[in-house]
């Protein structure tokens, strides 16, 4: 008989939580959503090319298709009626696009490819299917989708509240720690093939204004930005400038 990824008795099915005495909850282990990577690969049904600026999901789109985001970068975005855009978050290498549509199928909008993507499609059917036989998996997915509800809040307060050059060290310091989750490395020194206009556009500054915003952040000698590489030079002073705690990352 094959054997069976998401039987009950599978390895992965029981979740193993500790106790985060510093911060005071359940803390989900790190092996935990290391390990369900490779059941979320046995759920590719194809693999997929995206060339840079196609989208792979739309609003009137019909599917229940979600994506792992295998190399390249991809945005989230809404489109209004008038024509314009307003990006809602950027998707990184090992992210999981379109978990949501578990539930709703047209809630994810538009998704586009910033670079050439390569993604892992999975029938969101197959999913809900694992989910209900796997515990851990169902705990790295809903991890999954509450850290991406964060990043989205934190968004909104840097468009609500923040200074245009706070919330500037906050998207750069959220990048660098989304980016070590999986290379430690690349916590403090990046690269970054988005534009100053997509982030502009992320951050609702004008591209003008927020090309001023990076030569202050330079200036300062907290930052630089410069040909697609992003090096954090003074992490203290971008943490205290965007009042940044990591801790809804992890």
């Amino acid at each position: 008989m094959p054997h069976d990824p998401f039987s009950p008795a599978h390895q992965f099915n029981h979740c193993s939580l500790s106790t985060n005495k510093s911060m005071g909850r359940p803390a989900l282990h790190m092996d935990c959503l290391t390990k369900t990577m490779g059941v979320l690969d046995a759920l590719v049904m194809r693999k997929r090319v995206f060339t840079k600026g196609s989208d792979l999901i739309h609003e009137d789109q019909q599917g229940q298709n979600a994506y792992l985001l295998q190399s390249g970068w991809s945005c989230s975005y809404a489109l209004l009626r008038n024509g314009t855009r307003q990006i809602i978050n950027f998707h990184v290498p090992g992210d999981l696009i379109g978990i949501r549509r578990l539930l709703i199928p047209d809630v994810d909008g538009n998704l586009c490819a910033v670079t050439r993507i390569e993604v892992g499609e999975i029938d969101i059917e197959s999913l809900l299917a694992a989910l209900r036989s796997n515990n851990c998996l169902a705990m790295a997915i809903l991890w999954l989708a509450f850290r991406d509800e964060a990043i989205v809040s934190q968004h909104l307060v840097d468009v609500g509240r923040r200074r245009p050059v706070n919330r500037a060290a906050h998207f750069f310091l959220e990048l660098g720690s989304r980016l070590s989750i999986a290379h430690p490395d690349m916590k403090t020194a990046y690269e970054c093939p988005l534009t100053q206009s997509l982030i502009a556009d992320a951050l609702g500054l004008t591209a003008v204004h927020f090309n001023r915003v990076l030569r202050h952040l330079r200036e300062l000698n907290a930052m630089t930005f410069h040909d697609g590489w992003v090096e954090l030079l003074d992490f203290d002073k971008l943490e205290h400038l965007a009042d940044f705690d990591a801790s809804y990352l992890q």
